[in-house]
């Protein structure tokens, strides 16, 4: 499908195992569709943005994100 150029923007949240913060954030930076990603303090553990050309490319990414070894779990806001 082409894109209109239009990108879907979201949030992924997540909590991550004790002292993987840092791991983490590095292979979330290195994946194309994070735009910008941090580690936070509270509930959760790290906020990444993401940018894509479709939903079915934030779904492959997501599931991709989940695998990484010290994701315990995840939330995914989709930008209006």
């Amino acid at each position: 499908m082409a894109s209109s150029g239009v990108k879907v923007v979201a949030y992924l949240i997540l909590v991550v195992s004790p002292g993987k913060e840092y791991e983490i954030l590095r292979k979330l930076l290195e994946l194309e569709a994070v735009s910008e990603a941090h580690i936070v303090y509270g509930e959760f553990d790290i906020v990444a943005k993401l940018e894509v050309n479709d939903l079915s490319e934030l779904e492959r990414t997501v599931m991709g994100v989940r695998k990484i070894p010290g994701v315990e779990r995840s939330v995914t806001l989709i930008a209006a």
